[in-house]
């Protein structure tokens, strides 16, 4: 008996650690989907997209990696410059993009892959204007580039075709309320779940290196970044350097410091404070302009009678969920009634 006890509790104690070990495997794996969908959470939103010329295409095989506004705790957001890299054989480059929900603003990574899926309906320009990408395309081995939008000197590449684009005059650098508003396509939704390869160890050093110029910093340069495209990634003077014409819009400097805008997970109260508030420095056109100055602007007691309102709504859709909640919950009493009743006489006939 004691030995069967014995037996009885080295297999329980297996079976828990079985179960603990598939537990944290199962946490570890949804932290690493998490971390792969949104890196960067912060309370204002980026500057508008700079305008600025394309460098030369260095040579065969190097692809455009258009330039994006990254964050850094310290200062705020910088401007990492688009460049040109040598991607991998048959992979094109989607780019990251910041999308805003829930009150704060979101970074999603960008990668490689065999399709170019959502990148937020950004246009970061030179092919990629918001959906797929019109830059050029791999004919087997060989990536063909459109002279239409490419900067490329036939002397030395030949690969190459012209195919007219249509290209649009907005440079706001995010997706969501007050900015792009666009959701994936089914074929974009299909594209992400794809194989995918994360940035170039180039790519990496050379948004690192971004992150240590003062000059790129929005803070400094107020949207108009003297590096604004690179032939080559890291290289940050020389002739290869491309300044930008203009900010892609009107700078304001933001209200907090990047410290007080960086946010973190279970930060409810900043998402409730921020969630209709897109910050300006977007650069979105000048309608939204008006609209959130007129918010800015509007007296204490209407926008206490709004809360009021839109609280009023709220708990009347509470009200009316937890109606439905009842009535459903009545009709899957009825059904499970009628099943059983309806079970009992087909047992009776049996009998």
């Amino acid at each position: 008996m004691k030995m069967k006890n014995s037996v009885r509790k080295r297999v329980f104690g297996l079976f828990l650690g079985v179960l603990m070990l598939t537990v944290s495997m199962l946490s570890l794996s949804t932290a690493s989907q998490a971390q792969i969908g949104i890196g960067i959470s912060v309370r204002i939103g980026p500057p508008a997209l700079p305008v600025y010329a394309q460098p030369i295409c260095p040579g065969p095989g190097y692809l455009w990696t258009p330039g994006y506004w990254s964050w850094n705790d310290a200062g705020g957001y910088y401007w990492v410059p688009g460049t040109w890299v040598v991607g991998p054989v048959g992979m094109l480059w989607t780019p990251g993009y910041w999308g805003f929900a829930g009150g704060l603003y979101g970074w999603h990574a960008g990668y490689w892959g065999p399709h170019v899926g959502f990148y937020g309906g950004i246009n970061y320009g030179f092919g990629y204007g918001g959906v797929g990408f019109a830059g050029g395309e791999w004919r087997g081995g060989a990536f063909f580039y459109n002279r239409a939008v490419m900067n490329v000197d036939v002397t030395h590449i030949t690969n190459v075709y012209n195919r007219t684009v249509v290209v649009n005059n907005v440079h706001t650098a995010f997706n969501g309320p007050g900015g792009i508003v666009a959701r994936p396509t089914p074929q974009e939704e299909a594209y992400g779940r794809e194989q995918h390869t994360a940035a170039l160890a180039s790519q990496t050093e050379h948004e690192h290196a971004a992150s240590q110029n003062r000059a790129l910093f929005a803070s400094e340069n107020h949207g108009r970044p003297a590096i604004a495209a690179t032939d080559r990634p890291g290289q940050f003077s020389g002739r290869g350097v491309v300044a930008a014409r203009e900010a892609g819009g009107d700078y304001h400097a933001p209200k907090m410091s990047p410290s007080e805008a960086r946010a973190s997970g279970g930060e409810r109260g900043a998402r409730e404070e921020t969630r209709n508030e897109p910050d300006r420095n977007a650069g979105h056109n000048n309608n939204v302009e008006r609209n959130n100055d007129r918010a800015m602007n509007r007296p204490a007691n209407q926008e206490a009678k709004n809360e009021a309102r839109n609280n009023e709504g709220r708990n009347n859709q509470a009200r009316q969920n937890a109606k439905q909640n009842h009535q459903e919950k009545q009709n899957q009493k009825k059904a499970q009634k009628q099943q059983k009743a309806e079970q009992k006489r087909n047992d009776k006939e049996q009998r």
